[in-house]
């Protein structure tokens, strides 16, 4: 049996999937990057390692991705997080035409073809207004953990207009609207329909194709996801492995290469 792998290094947190030569998940790890980037990503693959119960001489092709793919530095190759994030999630939603990739610094919308190739892209990198750093910078005004932050969010009766498109005025703009008494959950919404707004006009950008597939870390926020469907107007795929989706993307294109080395080449004429 043949196995690869792909590691994930985002600003944020980083990833690491372990995949069998029948392209089935074996291990897996989500560790914070913290300063270290480069221990992170031996940290990350190490664990994943450990749950795959696999030797690291047992995978044979390691492709690092994310903005911290260069310190991946027992990786073979690397691959752009776009690339790894289209076939991440075709490989795992085989319709998908669109995908919309919410991280901790940027946000990006992608077209990808039948076969997960990139047709299309456009990101949100100049400002995080869109990312989960501005859930972030709001779940530090509220004082409430970024895991309760979609939950509580869906509560909300009356959202208020979160007016501000910097991540540095945020915190400011939510500390307002709590000084006039608006209830924290109404105030939750209206950052949550803030950034879903800023995200479908990234994916309009590119086309909206009738399966969309969100992938990253902010995919893990129910609220995120049903104000992404409100504004779409439709349902959108979320896989419990979203976050992984990039990782899982880099450790395909691993074992794409693995494939490909073990071909015959066709004789010389």
């Amino acid at each position: 049996m043949s196995y690869s792998a792909g590691v994930d290094v985002g600003s944020t947190q980083t990833k690491a999937v372990i995949i069998n030569e029948k392209r089935q998940i074996v291990g897996r790890a989500l560790i914070d990057t913290g300063a270290n980037v480069t221990a992170a990503a031996e940290k990350a693959f190490r664990l994943a390692l450990e749950e795959s119960q696999l030797g690291d001489e047992e995978v044979e092709y390691v492709i690092g991705t994310g903005y911290g793919r260069y310190k991946v530095t027992f990786g073979n190759k690397q691959v752009t997080e776009i690339s790894c994030h289209g076939r991440g999630a075709v490989h795992m939603f085989p319709s998908t035409r669109t995908v919309i990739d919410m991280g901790g610094q940027d946000s990006k919308a992608i077209r990808v073809s039948p076969k997960g190739e990139i047709v299309d892209f456009c990101m949100n990198d100049k400002c995080a207004a869109g990312t989960g750093r501005f859930l972030g910078a709001a779940a530090v005004a509220l004082a409430i953990p970024l895991s309760e932050l979609g939950a509580t969010a869906l509560t909300a009766e009356k959202p208020v207009r979160i007016s501000t498109t910097c991540t540095v005025f945020a915190e400011s703009e939510v500390l307002s609207w709590l000084g006039k008494g608006k209830k924290v959950e109404d105030i939750l919404w209206g950052v949550h329909q803030s950034i879903a707004a800023r995200s479908i006009g990234l994916l309009r950008r590119v086309g909206v194709d009738d399966e969309i597939t969100f992938t990253g870390g902010v995919a893990k926020n129910i609220g995120m996801i049903r104000a992404l469907e409100d504004g779409l107007g439709k349902k959108i795929n979320v896989s419990e492995d979203s976050h992984f989706m990039g990782a899982l993307g880099a450790a395909l294109f691993a074992m794409d290469h693995i494939a490909a080395s073990r071909k015959p080449h066709a004789a010389a004429p």
